[in-house]
């Protein structure tokens, strides 16, 4: 075990007596918006789980999908998530038992072996590690942990997961704001900006969505929107995917559109 790049992340283990030796595991969620992990005490696999589970401490931090931030800034979030967590629990690694991360952008065996290489620098050798998308720590988390079902997820990304009972996997989508996160947050935040942007140019019809969201972005026209996102101001999936309540409140008043129209926002506003 040894520190990472940022060894002050753990200085607190030097600094704060640890309460107690009571072993913990740690979960974590990773998103592309937020990063959650809690800190927990073994329980035993035999006895009924208890209702509230005894969440020892909980953290959140930033992106750590290294597919939006790059790896450097992704690794130093789980880094320090995972230190708050301790620390706000009273405990040091030392007393980790196991770990498990459940990251959005997780796509390939070469993703997980990586995290876990560098985890492994991080933790005692007997903790045990765990690596995966975080779609599949949704669906374990409605299934009480049997990999057994389909999840779909669409919030900043979408994905859809599914494990068959034989143990079979597949995925669809979840392959980032490029090559395809189809009715996610960015995904409909960047239709919108489309049908903005082809309104302007007169390529498509006139759009409420114009108005809409130059006054969102404290823009007075089209062309601006278009300077600002060359100039990166707004460029990133995070920034995009916050337009998307907007233009569901535009469904939501025109009552001629319907759902469906989600897949043709250029056309149909």
């Amino acid at each position: 075990m040894k520190r990472y790049r940022n060894g002050e992340i753990w200085d607190f283990e030097h600094e704060v007596a640890v309460a107690t030796n009571r072993p913990v595991i740690l979960g974590l969620d990773g998103g592309t918006t937020s990063t959650v992990c809690i800190c927990m005490p073994i329980m035993p696999f035999s006895d009924a789980l208890p209702d509230p589970l005894p969440v020892l401490a909980r953290a959140v931090a930033g992106c750590s999908n290294h597919n939006s931030v790059g790896e450097t800034a992704a690794r130093e979030t789980l880094e320090q998530v995972m230190a708050d967590a301790l620390s706000k629990s009273g405990s040091n690694r030392s007393a980790v038992r196991a770990v498990c991360l459940a990251v959005s952008g997780v796509n390939h065996p070469t993703d997980q072996q990586r995290i876990l290489t560098w985890l492994r620098d991080i933790f005692p050798t007997q903790v045990k590690l765990y690596v995966q998308n975080d779609a599949v720590a949704a669906l374990a988390s409605g299934t009480m942990g049997k990999l057994h079902g389909c999840v779909l997820i669409a919030g900043t990304g979408t994905i859809a997961y599914g494990f068959t009972e034989d143990g079979r996997e597949a995925r669809a989508a979840g392959a980032g704001p490029v090559l395809g996160d189809w009715g996610s947050g960015y995904g409909i935040a960047a239709l919108a900006l489309t049908a903005v942007i082809r309104a302007h140019d007169g390529r498509g019809p006139h759009t409420m969505l114009t108005s809409t969201i130059l006054q969102t972005l404290g823009l007075s026209s089209a062309d601006e929107l278009i300077g600002c996102y060359d100039k990166g101001m707004h460029v990133n999936n995070l920034d995009l995917s916050f337009l998307w309540p907007l233009i569901f409140g535009l469904l939501a008043t025109n009552v001629i559109i319907s759902v469906f129209s989600l897949w043709k926002l250029p056309y149909n506003f």
